[in-house]
């Protein structure tokens, strides 16, 4: 193998051992809460832009400005981060009551004791039309909580139900950034990857909702007292899932669904004016730091590839995995092991997309399947990280409502991420290809 391009690998190595060292010093060593996601991932990224800039002497540093501008200004880069903007607009428009409505309408037309079914299949609508598995949680959870305390149904099963459906639209819907990355990362259209992904994950959220039902329907509970809602909020939500999926363009949609969104939630009083233009700016600045990512990781892959990285890698992975089906596997492996290293999918996916792009060339996979490879794989593995985003902030979300609950109490109810997992593996290895 080429020691060269083994060598043009240290950056990443860098940014891996600089992010773990420091998450885990700021959890468990300094006790901060979020600590993983009190790391500058951004200034990371930076150091480890830095070390690649120091690498290959022959190459001037004019030259490798010109490289990682190449990288940053790839057509699949810009057209990511102008969906980012929009799809954060569109989640800063929407806000908070919108999926309140949701979840409080499914629970007033539902028997009682399919409940904990109600509040998943409630996360896995909020997350798919807001894009956001953290939002999502974040949102539902204190409804979870408080079913729980009122219904006497288990707060671990609540709680864990809450996470996997969140999960579930994290990989699926069209305005989140982890389909946003892997689709544009690979050069494929949205529709295409949602055809492909969902007969991935539909088998998953099947079963998921009857082992939920088997676990939960012989509960003896009490009567549920549901708020009031507004269905028209739900409007905007559908809006975009419907153009998503009958292949309208993504700034279309996007559009449509801020304006139409705009619109309603002036109309029913929901915010003013002012409230509403915060809204999409704070929708905006959340994005900032993953857009910073993008941009970053693109020029920093520009000057591994140039360096033979990419190239000593491939060939690193083809001794180990032999054939189609153990490169789709290969595929989700790598993305899983970036997920690990940063705790967030969406990094997780920024990274892998280049060194996954050439492998699905190498093994013949389609774009759609290795954008759908990477969407789900990421997913999986974020969804039950102890340290991960979601875990966390459903942790929080339960302590600030005056219970306890462990990390691994959760991860045993995970019941979505655990059959995804199964579905992924029956998928790769089972289902015959399309010609």
């Amino acid at each position: 193998m080429n020691k060269r391009g083994a060598w043009a690998l240290l950056p990443i190595g860098i940014f891996v051992v600089l992010y773990l060292t420091m998450g885990i010093v700021f959890e468990y060593v300094m006790k901060i809460n979020m600590g993983f996601y009190n790391v500058p991932i951004v200034v990371i990224f930076i150091i480890a832009l830095f070390a690649a800039c120091l690498q290959n002497r022959e190459v001037s540093f004019n030259k490798k400005l010109e490289l990682m501008g190449e990288g940053a200004g790839d057509k699949n880069i810009i057209t990511m981060l102008l969906i980012f903007m929009l799809a954060g607009i569109f989640v800063g428009v929407v806000g908070r009551s919108s999926a309140e409505s949701v979840a409080y309408f499914l629970l007033s037309v539902i028997p009682p004791k399919f409940a904990v079914c109600v509040i998943f299949l409630v996360s896995c609508f909020v997350s798919t039309a807001m894009g956001t598995s953290v939002g999502t949680i974040t949102l539902i959870t204190p409804i979870a909580v408080t079913l729980s305390a009122t219904s006497g149904f288990s707060l671990p099963l609540c709680v864990g139900s809450v996470v996997g459906g969140a999960m579930f639209g994290d990989n699926l819907s069209f305005v989140s950034d982890t389909t946003i990355a892997a689709c544009n990362g690979q050069g494929c259209h949205m529709k295409d990857k949602f055809k492909t992904n969902f007969a991935i994950v539909l088998p998953a959220a099947i079963v998921t909702l009857a082992i939920i039902t088997v676990l939960s329907v012989n509960t003896d509970i009490d009567k549920i007292e549901v708020p009031g809602f507004d269905l028209i909020q739900m409007i905007p939500y559908i809006l975009v899932m419907i153009g998503g999926i009958i292949g309208i363009n993504v700034f279309l949609t996007l559009i449509a669904g801020i304006v139409t969104g705009s619109v309603i939630m002036l109309a029913t009083g929901a915010v003013d004016f002012p409230s509403l233009m915060a809204g999409m700016g704070k929708g905006v600045s959340n994005m900032f730091e993953t857009s910073m990512v993008a941009v970053l990781v693109a020029a920093l892959c520009a000057l591994i590839k140039y360096n033979g990285g990419f190239d000593f890698l491939l060939d690193l992975i083809k001794r180990i995995f032999r054939g189609k089906r153990s490169g789709q596997l290969g595929i989700g492996l790598l993305v899983g092991l970036m997920d690990i290293s940063t705790a967030n999918n969406t990094v997780a996916i920024v990274m892998a997309n280049p060194i996954a792009s050439e492998m699905a060339k190498e093994y013949g996979i389609s774009k759609e399947k290795t954008a759908s490879l990477l969407d789900t794989f990421s997913c999986i593995f974020q969804g039950t990280l102890p340290y991960g985003a979601q875990i966390l902030v459903a942790l929080s979300a339960v302590s600030t409502m005056e219970y306890t609950l462990g990390a691994f109490d959760i991860i045993a109810n995970l019941f979505y991420p655990m059959m995804l997992l199964l579905s992924s593996l029956i998928f790769i290895f089972f289902v015959p290809e399309k010609k």
